[in-house]
């Protein structure tokens, strides 16, 4: 019971490179876990159903949310599952301080009005034809 019991254990680490957190699921099948991020946050969730172990019969379920830093892309997030039930989830920093950053095309609507020389705009000059 004491084992049943006991909260699931995890650490998080985080630098300037990546965030990362590993969590024991020892006690659940890789089918049993899912991972998603979902509005800033990574969620891992186990679950099975009614087991019989040594003491009678067990049914296991977790849900834990972690907040990801700001600049973390979420698209990058990866996990892996080793073979002695720690799961471990990365995320990437991202390196720009312009996160956001995104070009914006340029589309021309109708014929230019400006003429250029040397450098300088003048605006008051129209093409005649």
């Amino acid at each position: 019971l004491a084992a049943a019991a006991r909260d699931i254990g995890s650490s998080i680490k985080s630098d300037k490179d990546k965030f990362q957190l590993n969590l024991d699921v020892q006690h659940f099948a890789p089918e049993e876990i899912t991972v998603k991020t979902a509005d800033g946050f990574i969620i891992v969730e186990g679950k099975h159903e009614e087991k019989k172990d040594e003491h009678g019969y067990i049914s296991r379920q977790f849900v834990r949310r972690y907040a990801l830093p700001k600049e973390c892309n979420m698209e990058a997030v990866e996990s892996r599952l080793s073979s002695d039930g720690v799961l471990t989830v990365t995320a990437p920093k991202q390196t720009s301080a312009l996160k956001n950053e995104k070009s914006i095309p340029i589309q021309q609507t109708g014929p230019v009005r400006k003429e250029i020389k040397d450098g300088m705009e003048e605006t008051g000059k129209k093409e005649q034809r």
